[in-house]
């Protein structure tokens, strides 16, 4: 019986994220433009990748596969022909591959939704969208790390540009990385859920 719960659960899983796939107008054609003949259970597993992408951008094979519950080899396949397909596009991030919705972020983005896939990176992003200019000492106590941790991802994200440190730090092109953290905030967890309410307050106008 329990197998049984998790084979139900594993279905619901694909079926949800299928549904999400099932939208893009990309999603089943191969290389030829035309329409692949795959039994359902391989359409709902492809299905399911790119409406897991979709609503998960930046994440890495690991991620894909076991959030979806499916096999190494079966997520392999689909993720590699998804991207020879045109359907799915990855950037390199060290050792991972992140994967995205083809033709949807810029390369800026494809980085910025990277480092917010990473739990203190995302934290500090997520701080100094809040307050800009925030010290790294201060940093290193709101989201409970080493203040050599924050050094280390400052020094990351400067170069990846998506940051400035001159004393205090400063997020660059704040509009567009809040913009990613509220879109997928559900996706980053509850410190972004928590910032996206907060978001209109962010925002400032000046003509």
């Amino acid at each position: 019986m329990p197998d049984r719960d998790v084979d139900e659960e594993k279905r619901a899983t694909l079926r949800r994220f299928a549904a999400l796939g099932a939208a893009s107008p990309l999603v089943g054609l191969g290389a030829s433009g035309t329409a692949e003949a795959t039994p359902d259970t391989t359409s709902d597993a492809r299905d399911a990748i790119v409406g897991y992408v979709a609503s998960t951008p930046g994440a890495h094979f690991s991620k894909i596969r076991d959030d979806l519950g499916l096999g190494t080899g079966e997520t392999q396949h689909h993720l590699r022909n998804l991207v020879e397909d045109g359907v799915l596009v990855y950037s390199r991030d060290g050792d991972y591959k992140r994967f995205f919705p083809a033709g949807r972020f810029t390369p800026f983005e494809q980085t910025a939704l990277g480092y917010l896939r990473r739990r203190t990176a995302r934290g500090m992003l997520i701080e100094l969208l809040r307050e800009p200019g925030t010290t790294g000492s201060e940093l290193a106590s709101r989201i409970d790390v080493s203040r050599a941790t924050v050094s280390k991802y400052a020094r990351e994200l400067d170069e990846a540009g998506l940051l400035s440190r001159d004393g205090r730090y400063v997020v660059e092109r704040p509009e567009t990385l809040l913009t990613l953290v509220v879109r997928y905030a559900d996706s980053f967890g509850p410190g972004a859920v928590a910032l996206a309410d907060e978001a209109d307050s962010l925002v400032r106008y000046d003509p």
